[in-house]
C-alpha cells in the first residue's frame, strides 16, 4: 500500500503503524439491524436515543432501528454514507458521486424531507456543521469507532431541540476502548479504478486505579477518482432524441442529438433570433444562414468548423460532448484525529471531554466553461477573423439593427437594440445603445482552451466538548457540558471566465471566437480568473440536566422517572466570496454574494416516563411525555413550544403496542436567513419551449402569457427557446422567514413471540406533516415555471414576475436573465408509510469447521412509502406527488418500496453474509414525455466473508453489486452522469479486503 506522508510527522508515524495492523476483528454478526426491545445486555440503566431518561429495557414509544457496527464491516464501508443511504428510511442526499451538483460533502436525508430537517447526533450530542445550512457532513464521523447507529422516526424537538422534524440519527461511538485497535482496508472496482484505501489506529487505557479512562484515535482515507469517460454508459451526454431519433436516447455529437447540448467549441450565433432555422430545426445558437428575423434586422447563426468560414450547424451533429471531463466518483482525502476521556474526581463528580479534528479534501471537476454572452462587436476589429461572406452578413445585420433603432426613436418607442446590462462589478452595468460600426451578436462558446473547471474543497472541522456528570443524591443524576464546534471550508475554483473581460475582449477583437481553438494566449490570460471563497460555521451548546426516579405509581414496579434541564445554543455562519464571485462576474462555477449571520436560543425542557401497570392483569402499560420551550433571538420566531406524548401497551409479554404524537419545530438556519444571492443551474423545463403545449386546451392563454413575460411570438412553443436542460436561477436568504412546524403520528407494534425464540418483529406506521416549509420560492425554478404558466397564468403574479428573460430572444440564460427563487415559507411537506423490521437467529446444530454449532441469522428492514407530497404554495391546488417518482420537481427517486435484508451464516471464526438491497420502480414527474418515463425496480446483491485468524487478527473480504448491475440510463431527466448516482450503483462490481487487529 502506498501511503501519502505529506502531512505532519505524527501522521506519518500513525500510518506506518496502521499499515502493519488493521480494524477491530470481525465479530459474528446476527443481523444488520436490531429491534429496540428487550433488556439491556448488562441489566443496568441505559439511555436510548429519543429520550434522556435512563431505563433497564430498550423499549421506546418512537420507532427505533439500530444498525450495528458489523454492518459497516461486512459492507466494506469506510464512509458512513455508504451504509446509511441503504437504509429504507433514507433518501440519499449528497454523496461521493455528487459532482454537479456537488460540494464535497455527504448528507443524510431522512424520509426525503431534506437533510436540514434531519438531526444528526454523535453520542447523543450535536456534531459539527459543514456550512451555514447547519447540516452535518457524514465524512467527519469516525466510522471505525462506531458501535451502533440509532434511527428514530419523526419529530424529536421536544427532546433535542430544533432540526429534528424528520427524525434523529444518533451515531454511538465506542466508549470501552482498552488496548489498541488498528485497521486498513482496500477497495477497487472490477474495472480496476476507483481505488480506496484507509488506515487507522485507536488506543485506550485506564489510569488512576480505574478512576480515569482516555482514548485517542487517528485515520487516513484516500478515495481515487472515476471519470464519466471511464464507463461506457456515462461517456456521452445523453438526451431525448428528435426527428428520426425521437423516442430514443442519443449522444452528443450524433444525428438527432437533443436540444440543450449548447456551447459548441467555436460556435458563434450572430444576431440573436429565436426563429433561426424554422420549426423543428436546432436552436438559434446552433447556426443557420441569414434569414429574415421579424421586420427589423437579419439574423445570422454560424458554426465555424473552419476558422473564419462559417457553415450551418448540422442538426446538432456538431454538438460537443462534455460528459467525459466530469467526475463520476469524486476524489477525497481525509485525515482524522481525536480523543476522549473521563476522570472521576470524586464518587459524584466525573469530568469528561471529547475532541476531534477532521481535514477533508474533496474535488469536483466539470467540463470547460460554457459562456453565452450578448456582445456589441466592433466590425473593423473582428473583420480579420471572418470570411468576406460573413463580414458582409455581419455588416448587413449592423445596418438593419441601427435602422431599427432609428425607426423606433422616430416613433418614440423603446429602441429594440438599446442599452442592455449584465451582472458584473457588483451591480447591473449599462453597456449602452448600439453604436455605428458595431453589431449586436450573441456568442455561444465552450472555452476548451482554458481547460476543465475544477473546484477544490478543503474543510477543517474542529469539535471540543467538556462536561461533568455524577450523582446529586442516591437516585438523582446530573449532566452539564459545553460544546464548541467550528468548520472552515476553503474553496478554490479554476477554469472560470470573467464575463466582463470576455465581453470587452470579444468586442474589441482581442479574442477571436470565430472558430475552434482560436483564442490566443493573451486572450486566455485576459478572460481567465481563479476564484475562491471561504465558509465558516460555528456551533456552541451549553446544557445542564438532571434525571432520575420519583415514585412508583399504580401497580408498576418501576418508578416514575423524569429528566429536565436548560440549554443554550448559538449558531453562526459566514460565506466569504472573493470579488469576482460576489459581483457575479464569474462564468463557470456559481457566483454568490456574502453571507453573515447568527442567532441563539435559550431553552428549558422536561420529560416524564410513567409506568402504570407492570406484570399484573396485563404485562405493561406505560405513558411518556416531553415538552420544551425555546426562546429564539430571531424576531420572526420568538418563543415556541414543542411537545410529545406516547403510550406503550403490552397486554402480554409477547407483543407491545406503541403510539406517539410529536409537535416539532425547526427555526430557519443561518444560510436560509442571511444567505447572499447565489446562482445555480437546476434541471427545469420552460413551458414556453415545449411544442406539445401548443396542443393543450389552454394553449392560447399560455402563448399570450409567454409573450407577456418576454418571449418573442415566433419563439413560443419552440425548443429553440430553451437551449439547455438546466435553467439559470438565483437563490438567497430571507431574514423574514418563520419557523417550520411539524406534526408526527406513529403507531406500531413490537412482537417477540415466546413460541419462536430469537424472533423480533417491529411494524410501525408513520405520518409526518411539515407546515410553513422553508425552500426556494415555490419549491424552486422548475415549480416557478410550471406554476406561472400552467396553473396561475397571470403575468402580474409575483411568481411570473420572478422570471427574467433575455429581451432579445426570450431565453432564460446568461447574466441577469434568471428565475429568481429566494427562500420563502411555502406550503407543506407530507409523508406517511410503514416501516417493517424483522430479525431472527436459528441454531443449526452442526459446524462445518468443527467448532461446535453454527447458526443462521436473518434481518430485514423495509419501508413502504404511501405518500411523499410537496405543496409548493398555500392556497393553490397544486400538489407534487413524489412517492414512486423522481425528476426535476421531486428530485432523488422516492421508491414506494425500499428494503435491505441480510442472511448470515456464522460458524465459529467464519462469517459468510449475503445482503439484498431493493429499490422499487419510480416514474418521471415531468409533464413532458421522456424516453425514460419509468425506472424499473432495482435489486443489488452483496457478498462478504470474515474470518477470525486468531484472537488478535481477523480478515474480511467481499464484493458489492455481485452481479454487476448497471444503473438506469436516461436523458434530460437524469441528475448527473445520465443517471441518479445517489440511488443507483454506478461503480459496478466492487471488491474490498480488510484486516483487523487488536490487543
Amino acid at each position: 500500500m502506498t501511503l501519502i506522508t505529506s502531512k505532519s510527522a505524527f501522521h506519518a508515524a500513525l500510518l506506518s503503524t496502521a499499515a502493519l495492523v488493521v480494524a477491530a476483528p470481525a465479530q459474528a454478526q446476527d443481523n444488520q439491524t436490531t429491534v429496540a426491545t428487550g433488556e439491556s445486555d448488562t441489566g443496568e440503566a441505559i439511555v436510548i436515543t429519543g429520550s434522556r431518561i435512563a431505563r433497564r429495557d430498550l423499549t421506546s414509544a418512537s420507532p427505533l432501528a439500530v444498525v450495528n457496527s458489523e454492518e459497516f464491516q461486512l459492507s466494506g464501508a469506510v464512509n458512513v454514507e455508504q451504509v446509511i443511504n441503504t437504509l429504507p428510511q433514507v433518501i440519499p442526499g449528497t454523496t461521493s458521486f455528487s459532482n454537479n451538483p456537488g460540494g464535497g460533502f455527504a448528507t443524510l436525508n431522512l424520509r426525503g424531507l431534506g437533510s436540514q430537517r434531519t438531526l444528526v447526533l454523535v453520542n447523543g450530542r450535536r456534531w459539527v456543521f459543514f456550512s451555514p445550512t447547519q447540516t452535518v457532513d457524514l465524512n467527519t464521523i469516525p466510522q471505525f469507532l462506531i458501535d451502533s447507529v440509532d434511527v428514530v422516526t419523526g419529530g424529536a424537538s421536544a427532546v433535542y431541540g430544533s432540526d429534528a422534524l424528520a427524525g434523529v440519527v444518533n451515531f454511538r461511538l465506542r466508549q470501552d476502548l482498552d488496548g489498541l485497535i488498528a485497521g486498513a482496508q482496500y477497495n477497487i472496482t472490477e474495472e480496476g479504478d476507483g481505488r480506496r484505501y484507509n488506515a487507522y489506529i485507536a488506543m485506550g487505557t485506564q489510569f488512576a486505579d480505574g478512576r480515569g479512562h482516555v482514548a485517542v484515535f487517528g485515520e487516513y482515507y484516500n478515495r481515487g477518482q472515476i471519470m464519466q469517460a471511464d464507463r461506457d454508459w456515462s461517456f456521452f451526454a445523453l438526451g431525448e432524441g428528435t426527428g428520426a431519433a425521437a423516442g430514443t436516447l442519443v449522444p452528443a455529437g450524433s444525428a438527432n442529438t437533443p436540444f440543450g447540448r449548447i456551447a459548441v467549441p467555436g460556435t458563434v450565433a450572430v444576431g440573436p433570433g429565436a426563429s433561426c432555422g424554422g420549426a423543428g430545426q436546432p436552436p438559434r445558437n446552433a447556426g443557420c444562414r441569414p434569414i429574415a428575423e421579424g421586420t427589423n434586422y437579419q439574423g445570422l447563426g454560424a458554426f465555424f468548423a473552419t476558422p473564419a468560414v462559417s457553415r450551418p450547424y448540422v442538426n446538432n451533429v456538431d454538438a460537443w460532448n462534455y460528459a467525459p471531463e466530469n467526475y463520476l466518483m469524486v476524489p477525497q482525502e481525509r485525515w482524522m484525529l481525536g480523543g476522549y476521556g473521563e476522570y472521576a474526581v470524586t464518587d459524584d463528580i466525573n469530568i469528561y471531554t471529547e475532541v476531534a479534528f477532521v481535514n477533508n479534501t474533496v474535488a469536483n471537476e466539470l467540463a470547460a466553461t460554457p459562456i453565452t454572452q450578448t456582445v456589441d462587436v466592433n466590425l473593423a476589429a473582428v473583420a480579420p477573423f471572418l470570411s468576406p461572406a460573413d463580414r458582409t452578413a455581419l455588416a448587413t445585420i449592423s445596418t438593419n439593427q441601427l435602422a431599427a433603432n432609428a425607426a423606433a426613436a422616430a416613433a418614440g418607442v423603446a429602441l429594440p437594440f438599446g442599452a442592455f446590462t449584465f451582472n458584473t462589478g457588483g451591480s447591473l452595468v449599462n453597456v449602452g445603445a448600439l453604436q455605428p460600426g458595431f453589431a449586436r451578436i450573441e456568442v455561444n462558446q465552450r472555452v476548451t482552451q482554458v481547460g476543465s473547471r475544477n473546484a477544490d474543497f478543503e474543510r477543517n472541522s474542529w469539535r471540543a466538548l467538556v462536561g461533568t456528570r455524577g450523582n446529586i443524591t442516591d437516585s438523582l443524576t446530573y449532566d452539564v457540558y459545553y460544546l464548541y464546534a467550528r468548520n472552515r471550508n476553503s474553496n478554490i475554483q479554476e477554469g472560470n471566465i470573467s464575463r466582463r473581460a470576455f465581453y470587452n475582449n470579444v468586442a474589441n477583437g482581442t479574442c477571436n471566437v470565430f472558430g475552434f481553438g482560436q483564442l490566443s494566449s493573451q486572450c486566455i490570460a485576459n478572460i481567465t480568473i481563479v476564484a475562491q471563497n471561504t465558509e465558516i460555521s460555528t456551533l456552541q451548546v451549553a446544557q445542564a440536566s438532571i434525571s432520575g426516579p420519583l415514585f412508583t405509581f399504580g401497580t408498576a414496579t418501576d418508578p416514575v422517572a423524569f429528566a429536565a434541564g436548560v440549554e443554550w445554543r448559538s449558531m453562526r455562519g459566514q460565506f466569504i466570496p472573493d470579488t469576482a464571485l460576489a459581483s457575479g462576474d464569474v462564468v463557470g462555477f456559481n457566483a454568490g454574494s456574502p453571507t453573515l449571520g447568527s442567532y441563539d436560543v435559550k431553552e428549558v425542557f422536561a420529560e416524564l416516563r410513567v409506568p402504570i401497570i407492570q406484570d399484573n392483569f396485563i404485562h405493561r402499560l406505560e405513558l411518556s411525555g416531553a415538552g420544551r420551550y425555546s426562546d429564539y433571538s430571531l424576531d420572526n420566531v420568538g418563543g415556541v413550544w414543542t411537545y410529545a406524548g406516547g403510550v406503550e401497551l403490552a397486554p402480554i409479554r409477547d407483543i407491545t403496542f406503541r403510539g406517539q404524537y410529536q409537535r416539532a419545530v425547526r427555526a430557519p438556519n443561518v444560510g436560509e436567513l442571511f444567505g447572499g444571492q447565489s446562482i445555480g443551474f437546476p434541471q427545469a423545463t420552460d413551458p414556453c419551449a415545449v411544442p406539445a403545449n401548443a396542443g393543450r386546451s389552454d394553449a392560447a392563454t399560455i402563448r399570450a402569457l409567454c409573450q407577456a413575460t418576454g418571449v418573442p411570438a415566433s419563439a413560443v412553443f419552440t425548443t429553440a427557446l430553451q437551449p439547455n436542460p438546466q435553467i439559470q436561477g438565483t437563490f438567497g436568504g430571507n431574514p423574514n422567514l418563520q419557523e417550520e412546524v411539524s406534526d408526527t403520528w406513529t403507531v406500531g407494534a413490537v412482537i417477540r413471540p415466546r413460541f419462536i425464540p430469537r424472533l423480533n418483529i417491529t411494524i410501525d406506521y408513520f405520518d409526518i406533516e411539515v407546515r410553513n416549509a422553508i425552500a426556494a420560492a415555490a419549491g424552486g425554478v422548475a415549480n416557478i415555471l410550471n406554476l406561472c404558466y400552467l396553473t396561475i397564468q397571470d403575468a402580474a403574479n409575483p411568481l411570473c414576475q420572478a422570471i427574467i428573460r433575455n429581451p432579445l430572444n426570450g431565453v432564460i440564460s446568461g447574466g441577469q436573465f434568471v428565475v429568481r427563487a429566494n427562500n420563502a415559507n411555502l406550503g407543506a411537506l407530507l409523508t406517511d408509510g410503514i416501516d417493517l423490521g424483522v430479525d431472527y437467529s436459528l441454531p443449526l446444530g452442526f459446524s462445518a469447521l468443527g467448532s461446535g454449532s453454527s447458526r443462521l441469522a436473518f434481518s430485514f428492514l423495509g419501508t413502504w412509502t404511501n405518500t411523499s407530497d410537496f405543496i409548493p404554495v398555500v392556497g393553490l391546488d397544486t400538489v407534487n406527488v413524489c412517492a414512486g417518482a423522481f425528476g426535476s420537481t421531486c428530485g432523488e427517486p422516492t421508491p414506494v418500496w425500499k428494503w435491505a435484508t441480510r442472511l448470515t451464516w456464522i460458524d465459529g471464526p467464519l462469517t459468510a453474509s449475503l445482503r439484498w438491497r431493493h429499490v422499487s420502480a419510480v416514474d418521471d414527474d415531468a409533464a413532458a414525455v421522456r424516453v425514460t418515463e419509468r425506472i424499473p425496480a432495482f435489486d443489488y446483491f452483496d457478498l462478504a466473508f470474515s474470518f477470525d485468524v486468531n484472537d488478535n487478527l481477523s480478515m474480511t473480504a467481499g464484493v458489492n453489486n455481485l452481479f454487476d448491475k448497471k444503473p438506469p440510463i436516461m436523458g434530460a431527466n437524469a441528475q448527473q452522469g445520465n443517471t441518479w448516482p445517489g440511488t443507483y450503483d454506478v461503480l459496478g462490481r466492487d471488491f474490498f479486503i480488510s484486516a483487523a487487529f487488536r490487543f
